[in-house]
C-alpha cells in the first residue's frame, strides 16, 4: 500500500510525463529552452515569446523550476530581463547557476551577466 506522499509524488510524475507528452505551456518552454545555443542566454519573456506567449514569462520560471530533465534543457541559460541569475537555482542551489554559465564562458559579475554581449538572438 502506498503511502500519501508515494501518491501524491506518483501523480506528480503523471502529469510532468502528461506535460512533456501533449501540447502543454510546459512543453513548449522546455522546447524553447533547448533551442538556446551553448555560450549564450535568453531572458524569461524572450522564452515566452518564442514559446508562443510572451506574457508567460512567470510561467517560464515556474516550468523551469520544475524542469523534468537538467541535462537536456539547460535552463541555466535563462536569466531575467536585467541578465541577473536565479536568486534560488533549483537545481544546485546557490551558485550552480554562475558555475555553469561561467563553463561556458559567460562571466557573470555580481549576479548579472551582459546582456548585451551574450543574450541569443534567434
Amino acid at each position: 500500500m502506498k503511502t500519501r506522499e508515494e501518491a501524491k509524488d506518483i501523480k506528480l510524475m503523471i502529469a510532468e510525463s502528461y506535460d512533456l507528452i501533449s501540447d502543454s505551456p510546459s512543453k513548449r518552454i522546455y522546447e524553447a529552452v533547448k533551442k538556446i545555443p551553448c555560450g549564450h542566454v535568453a531572458t524569461y519573456a524572450q522564452v515566452a515569446e518564442i514559446a508562443g506567449d510572451r506574457k508567460m514569462a512567470r510561467a517560464v520560471g515556474n516550468a523551469l523550476h520544475k524542469n523534468p530533465d537538467p541535462d537536456s534543457i539547460p535552463c541555466y541559460r535563462v536569466v531575467n530581463a536585467k541578465g541577473e541569475l536565479a536568486v534560488e537555482f533549483a537545481f544546485g542551489g546557490p551558485g550552480a547557476q554562475a558555475e555553469l554559465l561561467e563553463a561556458e564562458g559567460i562571466p557573470v559579475t555580481d549576479g548579472r551577466v551582459d546582456l548585451g554581449r551574450f543574450q541569443w538572438k534567434p
